[in-house]
């Protein structure tokens, strides 16, 4: 029996299930997430805590948005959980299962694996005491904070994510963006829908070299309320969705990596609602 000590508790590896929460994995999920984050054998040594429940823990966090020392009891300790989750974002354990997730959901909806097309676009997040140092001042937005870019395909799977202070531009970002989603697609991107601040010739050129054109989508001359964008509309989603993860509502990170890390984390809860059905397909199939 392997136990750790956890704050007012100890916590071993047989202790009775506890009450689920509602960011916990599901055993479904689990079956086809648990190989991504095993670096080492379930049942090696040095590990005092389940996978799955060091898995939970992170999900938890990202859910929630609480502080790491604020972790349940019944969860494994946070810094046992954090140790995990800063070793997971450096072996790229969660690019992978986006990848994978996206190559499925692509197929599902009759697309061809791999993107001809993206979005792009980026969204201000409010500083905090503890991403302050590493912030600056979104004029647009009128608030100091962290800028996220992300970058997505056509039905709104993401292909990169970039972290900034707010004060660096868009049209700045696209090359880091373009070699991004191009080493990640092989190459096979050659158009990207952008809003009206990713103009100008020299960003037209930079995205040029990466093999990428620049497809500019406005907005209507006159509007009233709020318009659906053709095209763009996917990448707005896809912040309305983070928005539900606590963790995201503001720059809570000391390190922009880790920030870049926990919008990895919510897209392979996201993605996952939407390649399930595409699952259930596949085991339908193969049971037949």
């Amino acid at each position: 029996m392997h136990c750790g000590v956890g704050r007012r508790t100890l916590w071993c590896m047989d202790t009775p299930p506890r009450p689920r929460y509602p960011s916990d994995v599901m055993d479904e999920e689990w079956a086809f997430l648990a190989p991504y984050p095993t670096l080492m054998r379930e049942d090696a040594p040095q590990r005092k805590h389940p996978l799955r429940e060091l898995f939970n823990g992170l999900r938890y966090i990202a859910r929630t948005g609480l502080q790491w020392r604020f972790m349940p009891t019944n969860l494994p300790p946070w810094h046992a959980v954090y140790q995990h989750t800063r070793r997971w974002l450096d072996a790229g354990v969660f690019e992978a299962i986006i990848a994978d997730l996206r190559v499925l959901i692509r197929l599902g909806e009759g697309r061809p694996a791999p993107p001809s097309a993206i979005t792009l676009d980026s969204r201000t997040l409010q500083s905090t005491p503890e991403s302050g140092p590493r912030a600056g001042w979104d004029g647009a937005k009128r608030r100091k904070g962290t800028k996220v870019h992300l970058a997505v395909d056509t039905l709104g799977q993401l292909l990169a994510v970039h972290v900034t202070p707010a004060n660096a531009q868009d049209r700045a970002q696209v090359e880091a963006l373009a070699d991004a989603v191009q080493a990640t697609t092989g190459e096979t991107v050659t158009l990207a829908y952008v809003d009206q601040g990713y103009t100008g010739e020299a960003l037209r050129q930079a995205a040029a070299e990466c093999g990428i054109a620049l497809a500019v989508v406005k907005l209507p001359d006159v509007t009233r309320g709020f318009v659906l964008l053709p095209r763009r509309w996917v990448v707005e989603r896809d912040f309305g969705w983070l928005s539900r993860f606590r963790r995201l509502a503001r720059d809570q990170e000391r390190l922009a990596t880790v920030l870049q890390g926990f919008h990895l984390v919510a897209f392979t809860m996201l993605m996952w609602q939407q390649a399930l059905p595409v699952l259930s397909v596949l085991e339908v199939h193969n049971s037949l």
